[in-house]
Protein backbone atom coordinates (compact mmCIF):
# COMPACT_ATOMS: atom_id res chain seq x y z
CA UNK A 1 0.00 0.00 0.00
CA UNK A 2 1.34 3.36 -0.98
CA UNK A 3 0.64 6.42 1.10
CA UNK A 4 0.61 9.65 -0.89
CA UNK A 5 1.32 13.08 0.50
CA UNK A 6 -1.84 14.95 1.40
CA UNK A 7 -2.89 17.46 -1.23
CA UNK A 8 -3.79 20.08 1.37
CA UNK A 9 -1.25 21.12 3.99
CA UNK A 10 -2.46 21.59 7.56
CA UNK A 11 -2.37 25.16 8.90
CA UNK A 12 0.42 26.13 11.25
CA UNK A 13 0.16 28.80 13.93
CA UNK A 14 2.80 30.59 15.98
CA UNK A 15 3.35 29.23 19.47
CA UNK A 16 0.48 30.13 21.77
CA UNK A 17 -1.85 31.07 18.94
CA UNK A 18 -3.01 27.48 18.33
CA UNK A 19 -3.97 27.11 22.00
CA UNK A 20 -5.76 30.45 21.88
CA UNK A 21 -7.68 29.35 18.78
CA UNK A 22 -8.64 26.07 20.42
CA UNK A 23 -10.06 27.85 23.47
CA UNK A 24 -11.58 30.68 21.46
CA UNK A 25 -9.26 33.32 22.95
CA UNK A 26 -7.04 35.62 21.02
CA UNK A 27 -3.44 36.04 22.03
CA UNK A 28 -2.77 39.26 23.87
CA UNK A 29 -1.04 42.04 21.96
CA UNK A 30 2.57 42.34 23.01
CA UNK A 31 2.72 38.74 24.23
CA UNK A 32 6.04 37.39 23.04
CA UNK A 33 5.94 34.27 20.92
CA UNK A 34 8.99 32.28 20.02
CA UNK A 35 9.88 32.28 16.34
CA UNK A 36 8.87 29.05 14.68
CA UNK A 37 10.31 27.54 11.56
CA UNK A 38 7.78 26.56 8.89
CA UNK A 39 6.67 22.98 9.36
CA UNK A 40 8.20 22.68 12.83
CA UNK A 41 6.46 21.76 16.06
CA UNK A 42 7.12 23.19 19.48
CA UNK A 43 6.53 21.36 22.76
CA UNK A 44 6.56 22.93 26.19
CA UNK A 45 6.90 20.65 29.21
CA UNK A 46 5.54 21.61 32.59
CA UNK A 47 7.40 22.16 35.83
CA UNK A 48 6.94 18.52 36.83
CA UNK A 49 8.85 17.38 33.77
CA UNK A 50 11.63 19.84 34.59
CA UNK A 51 11.77 18.48 38.15
CA UNK A 52 11.95 14.91 36.84
CA UNK A 53 14.79 15.83 34.50
CA UNK A 54 16.64 17.48 37.38
CA UNK A 55 16.14 14.43 39.61
CA UNK A 56 17.25 12.10 36.83
CA UNK A 57 20.46 14.02 36.22
CA UNK A 58 21.27 14.16 39.94
CA UNK A 59 20.60 10.43 40.34
CA UNK A 60 22.85 9.64 37.39
CA UNK A 61 25.80 10.76 39.51
CA UNK A 62 24.91 8.45 42.43
CA UNK A 63 26.54 5.02 42.20
CA UNK A 64 24.18 2.05 42.11
CA UNK A 65 26.26 0.10 44.63
CA UNK A 66 28.65 1.07 47.39
CA UNK A 67 32.01 0.35 45.76
CA UNK A 68 33.82 0.19 49.11
CA UNK A 69 31.37 -2.38 50.47
CA UNK A 70 31.66 -4.47 47.29
CA UNK A 71 35.46 -4.42 47.52
CA UNK A 72 35.27 -5.41 51.20
CA UNK A 73 33.01 -8.38 50.41
CA UNK A 74 35.23 -9.46 47.51
CA UNK A 75 38.25 -9.39 49.79
CA UNK A 76 36.42 -11.41 52.46
CA UNK A 77 35.40 -14.02 49.86
CA UNK A 78 38.98 -14.23 48.55
CA UNK A 79 40.35 -14.68 52.07
CA UNK A 80 37.68 -17.24 53.01
CA UNK A 81 36.31 -15.00 55.78
CA UNK A 82 32.89 -14.47 54.18
CA UNK A 83 30.25 -16.65 55.83
CA UNK A 84 26.72 -17.06 54.45
CA UNK A 85 23.97 -17.15 57.08
CA UNK A 86 21.25 -19.32 55.47
CA UNK A 87 18.59 -18.17 57.96
CA UNK A 88 19.12 -14.52 57.05
CA UNK A 89 19.11 -15.34 53.32
CA UNK A 90 15.83 -17.27 53.69
CA UNK A 91 14.21 -14.52 55.78
CA UNK A 92 15.18 -11.81 53.28
CA UNK A 93 13.99 -13.94 50.36
CA UNK A 94 10.60 -14.48 52.00
CA UNK A 95 10.38 -10.77 52.81
CA UNK A 96 11.05 -9.89 49.17
CA UNK A 97 8.40 -12.36 47.96
CA UNK A 98 5.85 -10.92 50.42
CA UNK A 99 6.61 -7.39 49.20
CA UNK A 100 6.19 -8.48 45.58
CA UNK A 101 2.86 -10.17 46.35
CA UNK A 102 1.59 -7.16 48.32
CA UNK A 103 2.54 -4.75 45.54
CA UNK A 104 0.88 -6.93 42.91
CA UNK A 105 -2.52 -7.02 44.61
Amino acid sequence: MKIDKPGKQLPTYPIGEAAARATGRKSKPGTPTAPQQPGSTSVSLGSTAAQLQSMESSMANIPVADAAKVAEIKQAISNGRFKVNPEVVADRLLETVRDLIDNRA
